[in-house]
């Protein structure tokens, strides 16, 4: 029976992630359909605090969104890269790494990418190097956020196990921004120089593309705007804040016991709060704020999540025992592992937060050392290994020198490379990192 179900969970993540979206929710509600009614197994509880969390930190980047905060944040990264064209390989990727982490949501980074293509154009510079990497670096500031859904999932896993956002994020970040930045050296000199290159001379000779000094974008900031950012900015670092230092949570006795707000009701109370000062402050419509991207975004999360974690759950807690008696040896042996496993899962569900919330419990049940699970938390990232996500299209379509390309083998793209290398620096830095954290 175990084979039989291990069966049904693939085909229904494959089937789910084909599809995307709500999809992987639904896929993930099939499977857990057959899992109960069927094969008769007792459902694990729904993972409402992760839901919960991602709900509350989507709406609060939504309010930025509609608010116009984004679009400044936008505009400040166009100023930056064209301050710094000769350097765009490495620029590129901060910049996308640095408003991903800020904001929780890699969708900024889409807007980005024109600028990318233009910048790196303009400084003859093969487009291919700055606009992979920048790609790869706004995946993994998912990782290295304290208010997306990936650290929403890790936390809520972690935290009962007396881990805090602070001890995550000083793993985190420094480890992926230097692994971000390892991988911006792997692809410095990547492919033919822009002269050198037959197709993009083609595109020239053709008149497809004309070089030429392009200008920046008329754009003045709102009041709205810059009110939005700076509430956004005081909400997130309140979160930070409370997360790492629990002495400064609320506490109350509770059968002689002293009880501290959990770090998941801070975050959701915090994001509900800022996002109530950014709708009163701003003026905004609730309407528009439902309707946003970000928004829209977030809740296809809340369902995809849902639905794959609750079917994983309810399949590793039928099966906890056996899983942890046949591979609790191997991996404790060679932790290593378990991160190749967080990796292919990853590229599969084609979204961290639904992995996250799916593997990491089981790395805890295995016995698993924490610092090598907050360590391993960038093997999520592994989205990039088939292009078949809206992140990567966009930013091989935004390419206008046609360098950012899907090779004819498919798996042969422009972002293999930076994305492994990123992401095994990212770990091995971390797991380093966590030897003084933890």
């Amino acid at each position: 029976m175990f084979w039989i179900q291990a069966l049904v969970i693939l085909a229904c993540i494959m089937i789910g992630a084909r599809k995307s979206g709500v999809a992987m929710g639904f896929a993930g509600g099939v499977g857990l359909f057959i899992l109960v009614f069927i094969f008769g197994l007792r459902p694990a509880s729904p993972p409402v605090n992760v839901l919960l969390i991602i709900i509350a930190v989507s709406s609060m980047a939504a309010c930025l969104q509609v608010a116009g905060g984004l679009d400044l944040l936008v505009h400040l990264a166009e100023k930056l890269l064209r301050r710094n064209p000769n350097r765009i390989t490495f620029m590129a990727p901060i910049v996308t790494f640095l408003f991903t982490v800020f904001t929780g949501t890699s969708y900024v980074a889409l807007a980005v990418y024109p600028v990318i293509c233009e910048v790196a154009l303009e400084a003859k510079i093969r487009v291919e190097r700055p606009m992979s990497i920048a790609l790869i670096a706004s995946q993994h500031g998912i990782s290295a956020s304290p208010v997306s859904a990936s650290t929403a999932a890790l936390l809520a896993v972690l935290a009962a196990q007396g881990v805090s956002l602070g001890q995550i994020m000083l793993v985190l970040v420094p480890a992926i921004f230097l692994g971000i930045m390892i991988g911006a050296v792997s692809v410095y000199k990547k492919g033919l120089e822009l002269e050198n290159d037959p197709e993009f001379k083609k595109l020239i000779e053709s008149g497809e593309i004309t070089l030429g000094k392009g200008a920046s974008r008329e754009y003045k900031p709102t009041k709205e705007a810059l009110i939005s950012v700076t509430l956004f900015a005081l909400g997130v670092a309140s979160i930070v804040l409370l997360g790492s230092v629990k002495s400064l949570m609320p506490h109350w006795m509770i059968n002689g016991k002293d009880t501290y707000l959990s770090i998941p009701n801070a975050i959701e109370i915090i994001a509900f709060f800022t996002s109530f000062l950014i709708v009163f402050a701003c003026g905004l419509k609730p309407s528009n704020i439902a309707k946003s991207s970000v928004f829209s975004a977030g809740i296809t999360g809340v369902i995809a999540i849902f639905g794959i974690a609750w079917m994983t759950d309810t399949f590793f807690l039928a099966h906890k025992a056996m899983i942890i008696d046949n591979l609790g040896g191997i991996v404790r042996e060679f932790p290593i592992l378990f991160a190749v496993m967080i990796f292919v899962m990853s590229a599969l569900l084609l979204s961290q937060g639904a992995t996250t919330r799916s593997i990491m419990p089981l790395g805890v049940s295995l016995g698993l050392p924490l610092g090598s699970l907050v360590a391993f938390a960038p093997a999520v990232n592994g989205l990039f290994f088939f292009p078949a996500t809206g992140s990567a299209i966009s930013a091989i379509t935004f390419d206008r020198s046609g360098t950012t390309k899907i090779g004819s083998y498919v798996l042969n793209h422009s972002f293999q490379l930076p994305g492994f290398v990123t992401c095994i620096s990212s770990i091995f830095i971390g797991l380093v990192i966590s030897y003084f954290v933890f």
